[in-house]
């Protein structure tokens, strides 16, 4: 008789009185909490979704799968531009010839606009050049003394190794050696060793300007660059430079279904454990998988065709209109960090809490190269940048109208500062009448203020007397600018130099 008193009285004290003073939930013996119950129609973002005792009509079944689909097609195209953009670098550079390990890519005469390459600097002697580690087995890099920030890369963009100031060598130069992961042979002395776990990877090499021209950068690679299979280490063959500059070729990535077709060709290529086995799912769960023929169906194509629509336009905010208040430099400016987080890994809180995925994707869809060179506080080594898309009023940047950019006195670079413009549709430099949409501390020769500091213009014409510091851009165009800073100096990293924003002075409305 006590226990009978006891538990009614415990079960009021821990909030249990429903199952006592309701009756039981019709078609079942007790009560049953109303979240775990799913009604006989649910309105959702994608329609109406129905069901009987539970389970869905066959209509409902065909929308969510549908649905479960167009997810799955959205994510991977988001998580997967970084192998895309790396494919797309493939490609092109096999386009103009460079197919070898010893065949290297060189903007000898400077990158200008003919070539579609995301975001490149009109600023460095850009050498690149692919490796593949499955085709000539670990293979050596000679890099010369004196060569800027340096970097390998996987085909997933991953960071391999750093060469120039930023890596083991210094800026004194030195031989590099890049190795599979999985390779288990014998590793000589004398190599600055590195490793990779896939067959592709892309160098990139680059030299500074001397008095504002190239010369002495090719010189230096040209002469001092070598690279080939370690195999081939007492009789390597003879390099080939292939001038990129001025000719138009594309290394962008597709923003339509064939995307996933660049994406399929890079999963059969290289090996299954370069990529994490989510990731690999995620592929696999739209039919991309190693080994096996990619051949959707007419359904899975729409389907995947408006996965890319849907990925391509959340890539496109995510780089142009960053809603991460902390990607933001100053709380009251325009511009932000491309890397945002600060971390090369895109890890939030050191990896505590995971991946920053947007980050990630919002980098890739616009930027090449990761290093930590990039990201990390290095006061007068590697580079630093910042990014904007929109006036001080916060509206994009319009190609009709004219605008005003102050670069304060004393810029914390200790290499060279520059502003470049890029066209939003290709994320690659704006095409106008000027070769280079940019202008550059060494290379130009800007009017600079009794104050020291410098006065940049930007738009269809040049306001009268300011045609040395103006940079043409396109009426019906938008554009935005990465301003660079080579060896960066500490009132960069504690901001008591800042940029100032960009300021409309004519022209009204906005994009």
């Amino acid at each position: 008789m006590i226990k009978q008193i006891i538990l009614p009285v415990l079960a009021i004290s821990m909030g249990c009185t429903s199952a006592y003073a309701q009756d039981p939930t019709s078609g079942f013996n007790n009560v049953i909490p109303e979240s775990i119950l799913t009604p006989d129609s649910v309105e959702t973002s994608i329609g109406k979704l129905t069901f009987f005792d539970g389970m869905p009509d066959p209509e409902t079944v065909v929308t969510v799968y549908d649905n479960l689909d167009t997810i799955r097609a959205t994510e991977a195209f988001l998580n997967m531009v970084p192998a895309a953009s790396m494919e797309g670098m493939r490609v092109g550079l096999e386009s103009i010839g460079s197919v070898e390990s010893n065949q290297v890519m060189m903007f000898d005469r400077l990158l200008d606009s003919n070539p579609l390459f995301l975001t490149g600097n009109t600023d460095t002697v850009y050498s690149l050049v692919m490796f593949d580690l499955e085709r000539d087995g670990p293979t050596v890099v000679e890099i010369p003394a004196g060569s800027g920030p340096s970097t390998v890369n996987d085909a997933y963009f991953r960071f391999v190794t750093d060469m120039g100031a930023p890596g083991p060598d210094r800026g004194k130069g030195g031989k590099y050696l890049i190795l599979p992961e999985s390779y288990d042979g014998e590793v000589p002395e004398g190599y600055f060793e590195a490793r990779s776990p896939s067959s592709t990877n892309l160098m990139v090499l680059r030299g500074f300007l001397v008095d504002g021209k190239t010369d002495a950068a090719v010189q230096s690679v040209k002469e001092g660059l070598k690279i080939y299979p370690l195999s081939q280490k007492d009789n390597p063959p003879a390099m080939e430079f292939i001038s990129g500059s001025t000719i138009p070729f594309n290394t962008v990535h597709a923003n339509d279904f064939s995307f996933f077709e660049e994406i399929n060709d890079v999963i059969q290529r290289e090996p299954v454990g370069f990529l994490d086995p989510e990731l690999r799912g995620q592929l696999s769960s739209i039919g991309i998988q190693k080994g096996k023929v990619f051949d959707p169906d007419e359904r899975m194509q729409k389907i995947m065709a408006d996965g890319v629509a849907i990925g391509n336009a959340t890539a496109r905010a995510l780089l142009l209109s960053p809603r991460n208040q902390s990607a933001y430099y100053y709380d009251d400016s325009q511009w932000f960090n491309a890397f945002v987080g600060g971390d090369y890994q895109w890890l939030i809180d050191g990896g505590d809490g995971g991946r920053n995925l947007d980050a990630r994707t919002a980098f890739f869809y616009g930027y090449t190269l990761n290093t930590p060179a990039m990201v990390l506080k290095m006061v007068g080594v590697g580079s630093q940048y910042a990014v904007a898309a929109a006036d001080k009023d916060g509206h994009y940047l319009d190609g009709s109208k004219t605008y005003r950019l102050k670069i304060p006195a004393d810029v914390p670079a200790k290499d060279f500062w520059s502003v470049v413009l890029y066209d939003p549709q290709t994320r690659s430099e704006l095409q106008t009448e000027q070769p280079f949409p940019s202008r550059n501390n060494q290379r130009d020769e800007l009017e600079v203020a009794s104050d020291g500091s410098v006065e940049l213009y930007f738009g269809p014409t040049a306001p009268e007397g300011k045609e040395g510091n103006w940079v043409q851009t396109i009426p019906g165009k938008g554009w935005w600018a990465v301003l660079r800073l080579y060896g960066p100096l500490e009132p960069w990293f504690d901001q008591t130099w800042r940029p100032g924003d960009f300021e409309l002075i004519e022209g009204d409305g906005n994009l």
